[in-house]
């Protein structure tokens, strides 16, 4: 019975901006994994009492069977162990129920709270792809200081000799700096009239030369993931269409989340139960294996939503570690653009959200065996 009932819980082990989006006091999945253990407990000693009460009658049947000699007691005495342990199925039934309603519920909240991490994460996504900071810091064209020296280069050139970039040309970083190099040490201009205008721009253009790859690496990788978080939605809101499924329930989980409308699932869960139970044999067994089919799906999703929080983890610490490795910063400090140190403080703040409020449920070691296994390390054997 109680390897029975554990196994009926397997299911359950189951936006980055630069404001926090979860209160310190949010619940987590894993908070709700551990409101789960204890409801558990609760229903299975609950019911383990009255069980006992039931077996203590039981084995006084047995004796008084084996000690009396009036045929007609003995016909009661059987008749009343038959009724006992039709109780005692039906017990077992109820205690199965209850833990069915309490896992089913527990798991909504978990696939809600996991919802808003991924709205969160997709916010997150997109505000650092619209970043445009990021081409930008990596032109030298978008900087005032630079479009100042090339117009102060297209004043002081030969009109007869001199060429102009394309359009297209004129916003590819290499060529423009090329172009600017030429025109300066070409230009009339003196020895130290030349070295004032490149000092004016130096720090600009070793910043946007040296980091140009790596700041698109960001940008790109970045694209990727939220690529990724796209199907981690459309997963999630899968999920739940087939959570709920079941007990009747159709609206989307978006309508669901934006209507509030958790406690209309919770009365059709009740309502289900209350038919299941009036229910028997295949029928009542088919409605049992419906309701717990999502729970191998949800455990697939929690898989999927970890494997991405850990991969989203290390994106980061290796942004942070391509955003550092500017070896002139200190050098140039003052003359780096503000959304550089933006984007370097954001991706901080990211590190630590993956770390805190996205990071992944806990379904590995003791707690994957008392699920999977009816295994708890901490509890006596009986």
């Amino acid at each position: 019975m109680k390897s029975q009932i554990l196994i009926i819980a397997l299911f359950l082990l189951c936006r980055v901006s630069a404001t926090p989006t979860f209160p310190s006091n949010q619940k987590q999945p894993n908070d709700i994994l551990i409101e789960l253990s204890q409801a558990i407990k609760s229903i299975n000693k609950h019911y383990a009492l009255i069980l006992a009460g039931k077996e203590i009658e039981v084995r006084k049947i047995n004796r008084d069977l084996v000690t009396t000699t009036n045929l007609k007691v003995k016909i009661d005495l059987l008749v009343r162990k038959d009724q006992i342990q039709d109780e005692i199925l039906h017990i077992n039934s109820s205690n199965l129920n209850d833990i069915s309603k309490i896992r089913y519920l527990k798991g909504l909240q978990i696939i809600k709270i996991l919802y808003e991490k991924v709205l969160s994460l997709d916010h997150h996504f997109a505000s650092v792809r619209t970043f445009n900071e990021i081409s930008k810091i990596a032109n030298p064209n978008q900087y005032p200081e630079y479009d100042k020296l090339k117009e102060f280069l297209a004043s002081k050139r030969d009109k007869k000799s001199a060429f102009e970039l394309t359009a297209l040309l004129g916003t590819n970083t290499i060529a423009s700096v090329i172009q600017t190099f030429t025109a300066l040490v070409s230009s009339n201009l003196t020895k130290e009239e030349k070295e004032k205008e490149l000092a004016k721009v130096e720090c600009i253009l070793d910043f946007t030369l040296r980091m140009q790859n790596d700041l698109n690496t960001i940008y790109f990788e970045t694209a990727f993931l939220q690529t990724s978080n796209e199907k981690i939605k459309q997963d999630i809101e899968v999920l739940f269409k087939e959570y709920t499924k079941p007990i009747g329930y159709g609206a989307t989980l978006e309508n669901c989340r934006t209507n509030d409308d958790w406690e209309d699932i919770t009365q059709k869960m009740e309502d289900y139960l209350t038919k299941m139970k009036s229910t028997s044999g295949s029928a009542q067994y088919k409605m049992q294996v419906n309701l717990d089919f999502p729970v191998d799906r949800l455990l697939q999703f929690i898989s999927q939503y970890n494997s991405f929080i850990d991969q989203g983890g290390k994106f980061y610490e290796k942004f942070s570690i391509i955003l550092s490795s500017y070896e002139n910063e200190k050098q140039c400090d003052t003359k780096l653009p503000v959304e550089y140190k933006k984007l370097k403080a954001d991706i901080n703040v990211a590190i630590e959200k993956f770390n805190v409020a996205y990071k992944p449920v806990e379904i590995n070691g003791t707690k994957m065996k008392e699920i999977l296994y009816g295994l708890n390390e901490f509890e006596k054997t009986e």
